[in-house]
């Protein structure tokens, strides 16, 4: 006597021969093959339907999986590609790094020292790793969650056993970051951010592309940029960066990993800024 289970095996087997299967298969998980695509919204009539146009076209051609945010004070515009997305931060973990130590600084009433604005200025300006291994050591564990706390900075999960690179990021925290120094808040003193973004504008010549590439001039420009590889999803390249002038107010971040190389990865980041500068320049 055939058994209910030994006659359905006897069906599916049948089904995989004919090829049926596969695309049950396929159709049980359309979500998982869905590519999220860009949203945008704005007060400025037609800028977000461009923004969205454009940075999706940009992306269009480029392999690796990229996360995008974009906020414009001035015309209440925000696009997010993959907002929640977790990455590990390489070097874009630096600037969460000095707002820790300016914050836990203000609530202990003090200045930096000497010692630490040489860190910090190595740490930003020059990507200087051993400067940034020192100062997340002297904050630890404590002060490090307590700032991330404070800053509304949930999905950022803080590398463990030193490794700061492998901080987990998102572009929704990030640009809360980017927010917090760019507009008055109980979080960080006014002396504190404009401290940050004097340091982000002074990053070297050789480490100012991604964010910043197409910017107008006359913009202002605050930018920190992160790159590691690893053996699992290439290359992670990530910029972040603030701008203010021509009529506008802005930040943009974009994450990615699974790039083949470095310059392949910068190469995909500067595409996105590129066209959300001309589009909000021309807005």
């Amino acid at each position: 006597m055939t058994s209910g289970i030994s006659r359905r095996a006897r069906v599916l087997a049948a089904a995989v021969g004919t090829g049926v299967l596969v695309p049950l298969v396929a159709a049980a998980t359309p979500a998982a093959a869905a590519t999220p695509a860009v949203t945008c919204t704005s007060a400025k009539a037609g800028l977000a339907t461009k923004l969205k146009q454009d940075i999706t076209a940009a992306l269009a051609t480029r392999k690796g999986t990229v996360a995008v945010g974009l906020y414009d004070r001035s015309t209440n515009t925000t696009c997010t590609l993959r907002a929640s997305s977790a990455y590990d931060s390489a070097s874009v973990v630096k600037v969460t790094v000095l707002a820790t130590l300016l914050w836990d600084a203000k609530k202990h009433n003090r200045y930096l020292t000497d010692r630490e604005n040489t860190l910090a200025k190595a740490m930003i300006t020059k990507s200087d790793n051993a400067a940034t291994s020192t100062l997340w050591k002297q904050l630890g564990m404590t002060k490090i969650k307590g700032f991330l706390t404070a800053a509304g900075m949930t999905q950022t999960k803080p590398g463990a056993n030193g490794y700061w690179g492998l901080t987990q990021i998102t572009v929704t925290d990030e640009q809360k970051l980017l927010k917090l120094l760019t507009a008055k808040n109980t979080v960080l003193s006014d002396n504190s951010r404009a401290y940050i973004l004097k340091l982000m504008g002074q990053v070297v010549s050789s480490q100012r592309w991604g964010t910043p590439y197409g910017v107008p001039s006359g913009v202002t420009v605050a930018v920190k940029n992160g790159w590691l590889q690893r053996s699992t999803n290439g290359w992670r390249v990530h910029s972040v960066g603030a701008f203010k002038g021509g009529g506008h107010d802005y930040m943009i971040t974009v994450l990615s990993h699974g790039n083949s190389t470095m310059n392949y990865g910068i190469a995909t980041i500067q595409a996105v800024a590129k066209v959300i500068h001309k589009d909000l320049a021309a807005s």
